[in-house]
């Protein structure tokens, strides 16, 4: 067996498992966080359901710490409440990232479980773990049960040959693979790392690299485990742990060989973190800020990288440049170091660890128009604030910060660039908040009322591929938990659409592209369609967590083959006929008829059940 399918038969006490099986994992280390920490336990209370271990069951305050937005500082508040009613642990906000947290003090080891309200919990396979990001009703029955029903993925070999060039970070690594990879190409796979180079890879490299297999639309990128690997373990945690492995003979859907001798280093421009680039391509762009930190590089060995750039210069006048260490104790060592006086001396400003502008938090967020150059995982537009945010190495956005534009460590100019008083940058109007306007409210039926497995209604055909959570359901509207106020939010962060929730009625389908719902673990990303009354959602392919999220909460959703669009001669604003149970799609305009991938047995019966609780 493949490394994932040895982990997920020992919790699921299978002798063996191969991909396609549906099987109930056990979950070693069940956690939510600060937004989604309040969905979990109001589904507990509003299902009379309980703990089923506190041992295994933990908060993480981590995407606004401090509590800095009063909708975030209510439910911090309520997770307390809750944590200390059942005696649950909380890594509160002065501990920083959750993922992190997790691998340093034991709570996922090699060969683990572990689920988060965290998109980017697959950051586990950093440590040949098996972590996953998960929606608030899965958590919930996580919680409750101690086990979550899961998929076997198919597996894929990533083997990296060639020699590093010395000028290559790991953030290079991974914008290089998703220039070749993109968002949609591994989804939905598990993708095992091999290789001379990765064996010399660092702990902090690895979680670089893990941390954004969610861009490449990967189930989890996971690196087996090598001596010096266990020996960095044992460091943070004490404990020395067994070596976690495939099997000689394990079968993968695919192998890569991918030569990173050539690679360059890389910059994700504005919008999408699979739209990669060289540095040189956009080298001089002038940029307003900077921003180190985020899951992916706030770990001790990026901030040292920062700092030797950092040491002895200033950041350019008019830039900000801000930088949040991933977790307390690394923010200690960095101070231990001399790290901190380091950035202070250069004019950076340093904040307390979590995840920061990523997750719209404490510090990091952009205006209209800005320009920032980021360490982040996600460039989605919106996601960071209302500017524009380029994705680049630790080493590239300190060094971009000194000269005002981008560029790297080895092309720092002795006099930084200017900002002129009429830069010419055209300016990006503040688009208003959308007003309320009645929503159905409807999630789920009545207790004993029967489901239907037929839906009609109107199609909206939205020819995009890999249109995110972001674009669904905006990272501004995360504190909200009642569905009534959901659905009016509803694309209105996607271009073109931003009026659809208006215009949608209770009944209409829609029909879109690939690597739809890709991104974020956001729960109301599906509840905003089920809040509107939208029936069936037709993509050709989902998010691997979207599609979890809107099986469990019993949104119908199906994949297509996109030639039936023709086939079947459909143009938005028809009126169709979907069957879950069969697959059979019908144009009720001209009576034509294709076939869909029905429901599965599992996605069936958890929508005949009116949702996963």
């Amino acid at each position: 067996m493949t490394i994932i399918e040895k982990i997920i038969a020992q919790h699921s006490g299978q002798p063996a498992v191969k991909p396609g099986d549906i099987v109930d994992v056990v979950i070693d280390t069940r956690a939510a966080r600060d937004f989604g920490g309040a969905n979990v336990v109001k589904n507990l209370l509003d299902h009379g359901l309980d703990v089923e271990d506190v041992s295994k069951t933990v908060f993480t305050f981590d995407c606004n710490p401090g509590g800095s937005d009063q909708k975030y500082a209510a439910n911090q508040h309520f997770c307390r409440q809750y944590a200390r009613e059942k005696g649950i642990p909380v890594y509160d906000v002065n501990a920083g990232v959750g993922t992190h947290l997790a691998i340093d003090k034991g709570l996922a080891w090699p060969g683990s479980t572990f689920v988060s309200t965290d998109s980017h919990a697959n950051i586990m396979g950093a440590i040949a773990s098996f972590g996953q990001g998960m929606g608030d009703q899965d958590i919930a029955a996580a919680w409750a049960k101690g086990k979550v029903w899961f998929k076997v993925p198919e597996s894929v070999r990533l083997n990296l040959i060639g020699k590093r060039p010395v000028n290559i970070t790991a953030k290079d690594i991974v914008l290089n693979l998703l220039s070749i990879f993109g968002a949609n190409k591994l989804l939905g796979y598990s993708v095992e790392i091999y290789g001379e180079e990765m064996e010399r890879l660092t702990l902090d490299e690895r979680i670089t690299i893990s941390s954004m297999g969610t861009e490449m639309g990967a189930i989890i990128v996971i690196f087996p485990t090598t001596p010096s690997l266990l020996e960095e373990l044992k460091a943070q945690t004490g404990i020395l742990y067994d070596p976690v492995q495939a099997d000689a003979d394990a079968r993968y859907k695919q192998h890569f060989d991918i030569d990173i001798s050539g690679f360059v280093p890389m910059v994700a421009k504005p919008g999408h973190p699979h739209d990669d680039s060289s540095v040189e391509s956009v080298r001089g762009e002038k940029i307003d800020s900077g921003f180190i930190g985020s899951c992916t590089n706030g770990r001790i060995e990026d901030l040292r990288l920062a700092s030797g750039i950092l040491k002895g210069r200033k950041v350019a006048p008019g830039v900000v440049l801000k930088i949040v260490p991933a977790t307390d104790d690394i923010w200690n060592q960095a101070l231990n170091e001399g790290l901190i006086q380091v950035f202070k001396d250069a004019g950076a400003l340093v904040s307390n660890a979590g995840c920061a502008g990523c997750a719209a938090g404490q510090v990091g967020q952009n205006g209209p128009g800005e320009v920032t150059i980021s360490t982040g995982n996600r460039n989605f537009e919106g996601k960071q604030g209302k500017g524009f945010v380029y994705l680049a190495s630790p080493a590239v956005v300190a060094a971009s910060a000194v000269a005002g534009y981008i560029t790297t460590p080895d092309s720092i100019p002795d006099k930084p660039a200017l900002f002129q008083s009429a830069v010419g940058r055209e300016q990006v109007a503040v688009k208003g908040e959308t007003s309320l306007h009645p929503a159905s409210g409807i999630r789920h039926p009545a207790s004993g009322e029967e489901k239907p497995t037929v839906a009609e209604g109107k199609v909206w055909i939205i020819s995009k591929d890999d249109i995110d959570t972001d674009m669904i359901f905006h990272n501004r509207y995360l504190t909200i938990t009642d569905i009534r106020e959901m659905g009016q939010y509803t694309f209105d962060n996607l271009k073109g659409y931003e009026d659809f929730a208006k215009k949608a009625k209770p009944g209409d389908m829609v029909i879109t592209g690939k690597n739809f719902g890709a991104g974020s673990s956001r729960q109301q990303a599906v509840d905003c369609f089920l809040s509107l009354g939208i029936s069936c959602i037709l993509a050709e392919s989902y998010g691997a967590i979207y599609e979890r999220n809107a099986i469990n909460a019993a949104l119908p959703i199906l994949t297509y083959d996109p030639s039936i669009i023709e086939k079947l001669d459909l143009r938005n604003g028809d009126s169709i006929r979907v069957n879950f149970k069969s697959g059979e799609i019908v144009n009720l305009k001209n009576m034509k008829s294709e076939s869909l991938n029905k429901f599965y047995d599992a996605q069936m019966a958890i929508y005949l059940n009116g949702g996963l609780l």
